[in-house]
């Protein structure tokens, strides 16, 4: 059985606190799919939004459904700040990752702003 787990949090960095309400969605992501070989699919595994916190009520994966490979989440920052599509600079943050040790525990954090954000491997 296996220890490992996913995490994440996000903090909004405009106003200095965690950011509750993000919507998350996470993907595994298979190189050498579709046509002739090439490219790549990515195959939805879940969405979730983050609580009061800023973090998931529980784990992205866990136990079981943890697995070694590439990873994606979409942090969907736009709407969280609620700025107009046509005002907007980010909309949605792609940040792809690769979980080489499914025992492991990895914590994808995302710092961010309106203009700009940034991530990091967290414990």
């Amino acid at each position: 059985m296996s220890d490992g787990r996913l995490s994440t949090h996000v903090l909004d960095l405009m106003k200095g606190r965690p950011a509750a309400g993000v919507r998350i969605e996470l993907f595994l992501v298979k190189s050498g799919a579709g046509e002739e070989g090439r490219g790549e699919e990515r195959r939805f595994l879940k969405a979730v939004t983050t609580n009061a916190d800023g973090r998931t009520d529980a784990p992205l994966l866990v136990g079981e459904r943890m697995g070694a490979g590439t990873f994606e989440l979409v942090f969907h920052v736009g709407d969280y700040f609620g700025i107009d599509r046509a005002e907007r600079f980010l909309d949605r943050v792609p940040v792809r990752f690769v979980i080489p040790d499914p025992d492991g525990h990895y914590h994808v954090p995302l710092l961010v702003t309106p203009w700009a954000y940034q991530t990091y491997r967290g414990s």
